[in-house]
């Protein structure tokens, strides 16, 4: 679990192709001290440290999360947005993020307003129903409030701490970005899917009221 509040920006080493992908990336968190085995979110995506040495860390991305994810299109020299996992005790400044991303979007727009940079996005069909203004969503990895929402594309504002200490401001109109959908409108349009009989919103398909009352547990 994490809360979207990026720790460092890591520096991608070697990219190692084959089954499985390994990513080696240089931070400033102190890889040397990592357990083997713990999670760290790398653009928003949750993944597993395998080795480590010196300033640098090893992780591997499978299949299902290089096609579900943008970590299939880095390269050496590239950053990327790192945290660690949450410890019981930490301050939950962003919302609560589980490392597990729902779609890729891409840039549709920037602008400054103020001193904030706004950003918008394309909202896929799917996750609509998870998205209400001033809600939340981590976008590769950062946690961050959603300011509008319209049918197909969505916006968000960041501020000069969020410009400096992430990649999303130097991602231009094209850009792909891993989306994270908030945990709990995801729960809340779920159950009332269900006590509309339906399925999982959003067309995802999963299980319905009628099913559940078959299975003798009663309908919600």
């Amino acid at each position: 679990m994490f809360t979207g509040l990026i720790q460092d920006l890591g520096r991608v080493e070697r990219v190692i192709p084959g089954g499985m992908t390994d990513l080696w990336i240089h931070t400033s968190l102190g890889a040397a001290a990592f357990e083997l085995g713990e999670s760290i979110a790398v653009n928003g995506a949750c993944l597993t440290v395998v080795e480590r040495t010196g300033d640098s860390f090893r992780v591997q991305a499978a299949p299902e999360t290089l096609r579900r994810t943008t970590l299939g299109s880095v390269k050496p020299g590239d950053q990327v947005n790192l945290e660690r996992a949450l410890a019981l005790g930490d301050r939950l400044g962003g919302h609560l993020v589980s490392g597990h991303v729902d779609a890729v979007s891409e840039v549709l727009e920037t602008y400054p307003e103020g001193g904030s940079w706004v950003m918008g996005f394309r909202l896929p069909e799917e996750l609509a129903p998870y998205f209400i203004e001033k809600g939340s969503v981590a976008i590769d990895g950062i946690s961050l409030t959603v300011n509008t929402v319209e049918a197909d594309r969505f916006r968000v504002q960041l501020i000069p701490e969020t410009q400096e200490r992430t990649t999303l401001k130097a991602r231009g109109v094209g850009s792909k970005v891993n989306l994270e959908a908030d945990q709990i409108g995801k729960y809340v349009a779920r159950l009332f899917a269900l006590q509309r009989g339906q399925g999982a919103p959003g067309g995802r398909g999963g299980l319905t009221a009628a099913a559940i009352a078959a299975a003798g547990f009663g309908t919600p």
